[in-house]
């Protein structure tokens, strides 16, 4: 009897470690939830609804989406762009949700999923001034941007290697500020990503033009600890799905148009 307890008992052990070496070794790395890292002064991509205090936009949307594919609970907390990556290192989020750039030097510090949206640089200025058509016009010329932006660096490298000798370079933390700047003349143009210019000339008619094309091709992507590779492959299938199942179309649609 001892010896058939013992042959079970083997078994039963044999049999756990069989399960546990074919389980996915990054399973055991997921998160109870995913909580985001989002700076919502960045419409239509994050903000914050005027009226309920919800938190919106495509960025949002498409995370809530994920997590509902995913079956996990989407918790968003709104944090000072400056912060943002800082933040994502210290714990304080899994993932950042908020019109990120996937750039070379970003990705030394964290992971990127898939790219989910393409974006560019675009210039903005008031409304009638045909002084500036393309980036070399901003010569001589004082330019907002927001700081630590793609549209930060982007201006920041004219000015340094001198291929285009912007005059001034006014930094702010949010989008809406540089505008106002604009607005109010303190400098000539706003730099800044397609998506938010087009927003702004939507939410404030007859203030602004954009001038030219996008001059710049971007991808946004979350950014992930580089540790968390269990829910980094998580987040890409789930994007992979809404994409086709049509989930994400419906939510770009509610922000962009067709």
């Amino acid at each position: 009897m001892k010896k058939k307890l013992l042959l079970a008992g083997l078994v039963i052990v044999a049999v756990l470690v069989v399960v546990l070496l074919v389980l996915p070794r990054g399973e055991k790395n997921l998160p109870e939830k995913i909580v985001v890292g989002s700076s919502a002064d960045f419409a239509p991509f994050e903000y914050v609804d005027e009226i309920t205090g919800e938190l919106k936009g495509f960025d949002l949307d498409l995370m809530r989406a994920i997590g509902q594919e995913l079956g996990m609970e989407v918790e968003i907390k709104n944090v000072a762009w400056d912060g943002i990556i800082p933040g994502l290192l210290a714990g304080n989020y899994n993932v950042i949700a908020s019109g990120l750039t996937i750039t070379e030097e970003r990705k030394e510090v964290v992971n990127f999923t898939d790219a989910y949206i393409n974006a560019g640089q675009v210039i903005a200025v008031r409304l009638g001034d045909q002084r500036i058509k393309s980036p070399k016009d901003l010569a001589g010329k004082k330019v907002a941007v927001q700081v630590n932006t793609t549209g930060d660096l982007v201006v920041t490298e004219m000015q340094e290697n001198g291929s285009v000798a912007i005059a001034e370079i006014r930094r702010f933390n949010n989008a809406p500020d540089a505008f106002l700047e604009l607005m109010n003349g303190g400098v000539d143009a706003v730099v800044i990503d397609l998506g938010v210019a087009g927003e702004q000339l939507k939410a404030t008619p007859g203030l602004y033009q954009m001038a030219g094309e996008p001059f710049t091709v971007e991808e946004y992507g979350f950014a992930l600890r580089k540790s968390d590779t269990a829910l980094l492959e998580k987040i890409n299938t789930a994007l992979a799905a809404l994409r086709k199942n049509g989930v994400y179309d419906e939510i770009y649609k509610k922000y962009f148009g067709e």
